[in-house]
């Protein structure tokens, strides 16, 4: 191929990578003046208007992007999910080396973390939904929640000796799981339990947590095995 060929072919490419870039920036940013308006005043009282005004776009864009007002909520749960943790951290913590024991103390010590961070409109619009659940929350359970709970579970049965999939170990999940989501929820609205939270150090706090589930799931696991060994 001639040098002008080559050149010919760079010339079309290029404007179709700058496209490509303008494209997901202008998508990040929708996302993010929607998770601001959403998580300050609410989906219903946020309109698609006011979201296209604060990123700068057209209303067009927003159904180009996202399909509709109801797609662009359901990305906005999603993004915020994952600046919270994210698959990958888990994964990579889940598969990682150290006994089970130090894996869940670093999952717990990531999740107390983010909960405990400066607040941000992630934060305040998955409070929203987890306090008052619509249709749009099951996108999280689709994309986010059920992916990483089951990467969680694999530690959590490391621990308890109850295999993946069994009913008493899903229970050993949300158990686990929902002291932090209660810190993450507390935290987003200043009042007593906020305060208490806020003056606890984070390390004891992990601690507490840490000893809280490992006794739980030591004795679920006792249960559980003699339940088996019950019904041989």
């Amino acid at each position: 191929m001639s040098q002008k060929k080559r050149t010919d072919r760079n010339d079309e490419e290029a404007p179709q990578r700058t496209t490509r870039g303008d494209g997901a920036r202008t998508r990040a940013r929708i996302i993010d003046s929607a998770g601001r308006l959403i998580g300050a005043n609410g989906f219903a009282e946020t309109t698609s208007k006011a979201i296209a005004a604060d990123a700068g776009v057209d209303l067009a864009s927003i159904n180009y992007h996202f399909g509709s007002r109801d797609g662009l909520y359901k990305a906005v749960l999603v993004e915020a999910h994952r600046r919270f943790i994210t698959l990958d951290e888990l994964q990579a913590i889940a598969t990682g080396d150290g006994l089970p024991q130090d894996k869940l103390r670093r999952i717990l010590d990531r999740l107390v973390t983010r909960a405990l961070a400066p607040k941000e409109w992630n934060g305040n619009v998955l409070a929203r939904e987890l306090l008052s659940p619509g249709s749009h929350i099951e996108v999280l359970f689709e994309q986010e929640i059920g992916p990483k709970f089951r990467a969680l579970s694999s530690v959590l049965s490391e621990i308890s000796d109850i295999p993946v999939g069994d009913p008493a170990l899903v229970r050993c999940a949300v158990s686990v799981g929902a002291p932090c989501a209660m810190i993450f929820v507390a935290r987003r609205n200043d009042n007593p339990l906020s305060r208490r939270i806020e003056d606890m150090g984070k390390d004891e706090l992990v601690d507490h947590l840490l000893s809280f589930a490992l006794g739980g799931l030591q004795a679920i696991g006792r249960s559980h095995s003699a339940a088996v060994s019950g019904s041989d």
